[in-house]
């Protein structure tokens, strides 16, 4: 480790000699911790990165709308637009390619739940589902789940590893859930957890923030930090080591995300693509999600805020949205595309601008709760490497099927526990009578559709599936036609047994 003399140079050096001002009044526990923090920062870059970030908050750079375009259709697939034969021929390659060992998800999951409310990982949170399983849980047994299908398709068992980013904040708090829940199933061997750099918060005249007086404020560098955390901790390795060639890259927060899912792998491989977007229909033109497009003939994601309203509600022909791809952070990657983003473009990745209230301390050592926006934190994010795709395909889902995050507290409109838990409940209910059952309430009286399909209206009714028994609705018929369920209904492992025994 560096001495205090080589960090006051290294400081100096950068005009942030102000970090060790309260050093005479530190602990040894204190002065011993900042050392730590200042040796693992890249303090010959800090000059750079302090003083980027106060001119990027400055002066954005100009906007990209009068350069895009949509992305072709050659590169589109859709689930609303494919015919079955399409759709069970990708989801056929999917399952091969998993059973063949091929395939990893990664999981991002360094951010903190803050507009949660939440003092722990997100990936720990329990919407208030039946069963009361996490979110956490409910991939993990996903993972199981199409693990035990392309096993059956293949002839053999499977292996899927779970690669989770994690940052500073969520590291420890997610392995210690993951051990105290025995991996929920899964051999612990194959779930990979590893750290995402973190870097300072700066002020907007490209001072570094301190939070007190001996610990310096720092953030996850954005999702984007995947790249760099790859080489870092020889994540690429392991999946070398594995035979692992194809990576599913998601959120923790989406309570719909398919795992792997077959269908997207099989579509990207099948048309030979080293990038892939899954999109959902935007709901309407000025709805706040990024828009996967071109922007000067490269690929790339651009925020909503960057396009103008008129390009927003442009439609074509028949009448749909010319820019219509939302962007839900779900990807698909070849490992050798994630092994050259990380070689040869990380450094040439876009930095974005964050400006956010940092409790802070000031000159007089007092601690301030700002009000206001007083920092900036840059991010990179992980969509970023798409205009660097030789190949990057993109394929539209559906939002009632695929995509619910969880992002804020109880009592927003949107992206909130309520609409995560009814969201599942609406497409386990949507499930459950495609499979022939019919669903009863407290009374005994038959709940017609619209009471349990309309979430956004009134809640749907509890009817929960586990991802044991079904990954994406198939395999219900022979447990539920037929029959009728009434509400609540958790249909785990042990129910399905029963069912089968009658």
């Amino acid at each position: 480790m560096p001495s205090l003399e080589q960090l006051e140079r290294a400081l100096e050096r950068a005009g942030q000699r102000h970090v060790l001002r309260f050093w005479p009044e530190l602990s040894e526990q204190e002065r011993d911790g900042l050392l730590r923090e200042l040796a693992h920062l890249d303090l010959d870059g800090l000059r750079d990165h302090c003083e980027g970030a106060a001119r990027a908050a400055a002066s954005p750079g100009p906007g990209p709308d009068l350069h895009i375009e949509p992305v072709p259709q050659q590169s589109l697939g859709s689930v609303r637009r494919s015919g079955r034969e399409a759709l069970e021929g990708w989801e056929r390659e999917g399952l091969l390619q998993i059973s063949e060992g091929r395939v990893g998800v990664l999981l991002l999951a360094g951010g903190q739940g803050t507009r949660l409310g939440v003092q722990y990982p997100k990936g720990m949170y329990d919407v208030g589902l039946p069963s009361g399983k996490t979110l956490y849980q409910i991939q993990a047994e996903r993972i199981l789940k199409v693990q035990e299908l392309a096993g059956r398709q293949g002839g053999s068992s499977c292996t899927v590893p779970w690669y989770i980013m994690t940052s500073e904040f969520t590291l420890g708090p997610t392995r210690k859930f993951f051990e105290e829940n025995r991996y929920f199933g899964l051999e612990p061997s194959n779930v990979v957890m590893f750290e995402q750099r973190m870097i300072p918060a700066v002020t907007f005249e490209g001072k570094v923030i301190l939070q007190d007086k001996g610990k310096i404020a720092m953030a996850p560098d954005g999702n984007g930090g995947l790249y760099q955390a790859l080489l870092d901790n020889k994540v690429l390795e392991d999946m070398r080591g594995r035979g692992v060639q194809y990576l599913h890259v998601y959120c923790v927060d989406n309570i719909l995300v398919k795992l792997a899912d077959p269908v997207f792998i099989g579509f990207c491989v099948s048309k030979g693509a080293d990038c892939g977007a899954k999109v959902v229909e935007k709901a309407y033109p000025a709805e706040p999600v990024g828009v996967v497009c071109r922007v000067g003939g490269v690929a790339q994601v651009v925020e909503y805020s960057e396009i103008r309203p008129e390009t927003a509600e442009l439609r074509g022909p028949g009448g749909d949205l010319v820019y219509s791809a939302g962007n839900i952070c779900n990807h698909f990657f070849t490992t050798s595309f994630l092994q050259d983003v990380a070689e040869k473009w990380n450094g040439q990745l876009k930095q974005h601008v964050a400006i956010k209230k940092v409790p802070f301390v000031d000159a007089g050592g007092h601690r301030v709760k700002p009000s206001q926006p007083n920092a900036i934190k840059m991010e990179k994010f992980v969509f970023d490497v798409f205009p660097f795709s030789r190949n990057l395909v993109v394929f539209e889902v559906l939002r009632e099927d695929e995509f619910s995050p969880l992002k804020n507290a109880d009592g927003a409109a949107t992206d909130s526990p309520t609409t995560a838990r009814n969201s599942l409940l609406a497409q386990h209910c949507r499930w459950a009578r495609r499979a022939g059952a019919a669903l009863l309430d407290e009374h005994g009286n038959t709940l017609p559709p619209a009471s349990s399909d309309s979430a956004g209206v009134q809640p749907p009714a509890q009817v929960e599936i586990s991802p044991l028994v079904s990954y994406f609705g198939e395999g219900l018929e022979q447990l539920l036609s037929g029959r009728t369920l009434k509400v609540p209904f958790i249909l785990d492992a042990e129910r399905a047994k029963e069912l089968q025994a009658q």
